[in-house]
């Protein structure tokens, strides 16, 4: 189907959307699954004062990912078949993850202590099952949590941390010697720093919100589309009624001249 300027903008940016959220689902889900189903972790579901927040962690990332692979299935095949009814699911499903994404970041915002809290506890169950079965997935997550926020273990002495290879790479001379250990690190985010952790959510709606338009103007542009190829090969019913007359005369006379 022949889409104008506009139209394929919509549909390269959708794709271009649905291929970061592939990406981030399949961190999401593989990172989930590990920790839910690796040997290492089977501890962890022995105590409950550990179980409790590292399972809802868990779930939460298993189930933010599979949402996700679902959302750009549809996306995917909608955009690049130009299919009506796979992108009005799209269209739904984007709908109902936007509104979510808006919801999480109010509670995280007026719960920002236990949030806190609650991610550093996270945090310190990744960090003790790294230092327990040296894993190297969890040593790259920890690798990007820590560079993220520039802090070091549960320490914050690089020197004497268990986990030190992960620690990012010094930025002043206090650095090799003393930094920040992250779970504080963590807590002073959500609590000092809630505007920037709003900012993250606002921002993910943001870019919810430019996928809704784009397949909304998508939608709209394959439905132009269709309705004029419609209307190119079916002839108006009226236009029909017009010549059956015209017809019936000429049968009339060719009847009567034989």
């Amino acid at each position: 189907m022949a889409l104008d300027r506009c139209g394929l903008l919509c549909k390269y940016t959708l794709l271009i959307f649905n291929l970061i959220f592939a990406l981030v689902g399949f961190v999401f889900l593989g990172l989930g699954l590990w920790l839910r189903f690796s040997d290492g972790t089977r501890v962890f579901y022995e105590f409950d004062d550990f179980s409790s927040t590292f399972n809802m962690a868990v779930t939460v990332l298993i189930i933010t990912g599979l949402v996700m692979l679902i959302v750009v299935v549809f996306g995917v095949y909608g955009a690049c078949n130009e299919k009506r009814c796979t992108l009005l699911t799209f269209l739904v499903l984007v709908s109902i993850l936007a509104v979510a994404v808006v919801v999480f970041g109010v509670i995280a915002n007026s719960r920002k202590v236990e949030s806190g809290f609650s991610f550093a506890n996270f945090y310190s169950s990744i960090y003790l099952l790294c230092v327990a079965n040296s894993d190297p997935v969890l040593a790259v997550t920890l690798t990007f949590i820590q560079k993220l926020l520039h802090c070091c273990g549960e320490t914050g002495i690089p020197s004497l941390d268990f986990a030190k290879e992960t620690c990012p790479d010094p930025d002043s001379f206090s650095d090799p010697f003393l930094m920040d250990a992250c779970p504080g690190v963590i807590v002073d985010v959500f609590i000092n720093k809630a505007p920037l952790v709003m900012g993250l959510f606002v921002g993910t709606g943001v870019i919810l919100v430019v996928a809704l338009v784009c397949s909304i103007v998508f939608l709209t542009l394959t439905k132009r589309e269709q309705q004029e190829i419609t209307a190119r090969y079916n002839p108006p019913t009226g236009s029909y009624q017009t010549l059956q007359p015209i017809l019936s005369c000429k049968s009339l006379v060719g009847w009567t001249s034989y």
